[in-house]
């Protein structure tokens, strides 16, 4: 396992009062999902491009542009890291093979998707370096 994947692992994903952590279920999470309609969805970025760090300019910008290309999915405003690092993200509700579609557009390196009643998942975008 790589040391990109450890920190994926090791951070919280955050959005509507709800924290999600890799290989854990979310009650929390598993409330928004219900309140939205939406059995599935995921926590997708566009912050700092295959983990290249951006000016916050630039990373505001790419957030809003994700934030316009899922205006059709019900969708949270978040954040997530580990206690080295933080940026912002949505929750996106919806099938994981798009959000993993927006990812690879907002060239992600991961995504994390959640099912109600089942742990987050890391699905990882490209090989990790």
């Amino acid at each position: 396992m790589s040391a990109l994947e450890r920190a994926y692992r090791r951070s919280t994903y955050e959005a509507a009062g709800a924290v999600a952590r890799i290989g854990r279920r979310s009650v929390a999470i598993d409330a928004w999902l219900a309140r939205v309609g939406a059995r599935q969805g995921g926590f997708v970025g566009a912050w700092n491009p295959f983990s290249r760090p951006m000016p916050r300019g630039w990373n505001v910008r790419m957030l809003a542009r994700l934030r316009k290309a899922a205006r059709r999915l019900p969708q949270a405003e978040g954040s997530g890291g580990d206690r080295r690092w933080r940026e912002r993200h949505l929750l996106l509700a919806g099938d994981p093979r798009r959000l993993a579609m927006l990812g690879r557009r907002f060239r992600q390196n991961a995504i994390v998707t959640v099912r109600r009643g089942a742990p987050a998942r890391l699905v990882l975008l490209r090989p990790a370096p």
